[in-house]
């Protein structure tokens, strides 16, 4: 029984994507202490961005093919072998971070995961944590301008099959964008209430996972 976590945010101190995917690990490791977790950090080690080239057009030299799928055939195997997961993923530049991108195209190849493989994953537990610089909900000024979410959502939810809960700050650049001051309360708010979604959706995990041993 293990727990999968990715990472994504390209700042290791500070990230509040990964400050919120902490309160869900620690919330599922306070039910299974024992139980170890695989982690994945993008932010700090990312996918080679030509692997996918590499396997879908034409690679420089057989070597580099016979790398690229062996790599695939790793990530996929990480996600293969969890019972359950975590995802943390900010928004940079209204899109999806190109790392988890590349790192999606990646697994993707592999035929248990692509859109016609037979969906092992699908059915268990998984939370997805979105950080988000300032606010795009209903009624702002870039509402629609969150071109990650929905796609992150299609792919591990309806792609993998998983069981996905989300857990979601914005206004995380209030703090330091003296524009977005008389936003601070806001923010704070939401934090928090990021923070309670993820203690509650660990837990949910940690009992479905449980559940399923």
């Amino acid at each position: 029984m293990t727990l999968f976590r990715l990472d994504a945010s390209v700042r290791t101190n500070g990230s509040y994507s990964r400050e919120v995917a902490d309160t869900v690990q620690a919330a599922w490791q306070a039910e299974h202490p024992d139980v170890p977790v695989i982690r994945r950090d993008l932010g700090v080690d990312p996918v080679p961005a030509r692997a996918w080239m590499s396997l879908v057009g034409d690679p420089s030299t057989a070597e580099e093919r016979e790398e690229a799928a062996a790599l695939a055939t790793s990530l996929a195997d990480e996600l293969v072998g969890a019972d359950a997961y975590l995802f943390a993923v900010p928004l940079y530049n209204y899109g999806v971070p190109h790392h988890v991108k590349a790192w999606m195209d990646v697994i993707l190849t592999d035929p248990r995961l692509g859109p016609s493989g037979d969906r092992p994953l699908a059915g268990r537990p998984a939370v997805l944590v979105v950080a988000r610089g300032g606010g795009y909900g209903p009624g702002t000024p870039r509402e629609g301008w969150d071109h990650a979410t929905p796609y992150l959502k299609r792919i591990f939810a309806d792609v993998l099959g998983l069981d996905l809960q989300v857990a979601e700050a914005e206004l995380t650049l209030a703090g330091v964008n003296p524009a977005m001051a008389e936003l601070r309360g806001l923010a704070e708010q939401s934090l928090r209430d990021a923070h309670e979604a993820a203690r509650e959706h660990g837990r949910t995990i940690a009992s479905r996972t449980g559940a399923a041993v």
